[in-house]
């Protein structure tokens, strides 16, 4: 089955220490899952996506602007990936399609499904954060329109322990998605 992996808003805001909308530690551990995941992916000729948010600064009409700070402002070091996967993605950028995002779904204003359904792609494996906002839109999106999910439980995170146990639970009871983990989901792109 072709596959793409799509990594979610693992950005410098979204991860560091300082970032302007920060999980923090629990988004940091899972730098090393996402980039594993991402370089195999990458290796094997596999699709993936980058879904980057992407707002301006101050816009009164973002219906985010009055639910969260100001974060990954178009132009800002906010939006570069977080850590490993950043260092990463310089060296292969030419293989990775960024996607600028500006709502929580993935698919919601950007062309991801046209490009996925060019390429023959049945099968999206999720990464990053939050996985109770962004991972969701995504999934619930991904689901009605079809596509197979594969949520890797060890490559997503968020600020809130009981939405991502939510999540999770949502993923697999209500969309049907695979949940794996790293020994479950080690050779994914075999």
């Amino acid at each position: 089955m072709v596959k793409a992996l799509v990594v979610i808003d693992y950005t410098n805001d979204f991860v560091a220490d300082d970032g302007r909308l920060t999980c923090g530690e629990a988004g940091q551990s899972i730098e090393r899952r996402i980039t594993e995941l991402t370089q195999s992916f990458v290796e094997a000729g596999e699709y993936v996506i980058f879904a980057v948010d992407v707002h301006e600064e101050k816009d009164p009409h973002h219906p985010e602007s009055t639910l969260f700070p100001a974060h990954n402002i178009r132009g800002t070091s906010g939006r570069f990936q977080y850590g490993e996967l950043g260092e990463y993605y310089e060296k292969v950028k030419d293989r990775v399609y960024w996607m600028d995002k500006t709502r929580y779904s993935a698919f919601a204003g950007t062309d991801l499904e046209l490009k996925l359904r060019e390429r023959g792609i049945q099968e999206i494996h999720l990464v990053g954060v939050c996985t109770d906002i962004c991972v969701l839109h995504t999934a619930v999106d991904a689901y009605n329109k079809g596509f197979k999910i594969v949520v890797h439980e060890d490559a997503v995170q968020t600020f809130n322990p009981s939405g991502h146990e939510w999540a999770l639970d949502h993923f697999k009871n209500t969309l049907g998605a695979n949940v794996v983990k790293a020994a479950e989901g080690s050779n994914v792109t075999k």
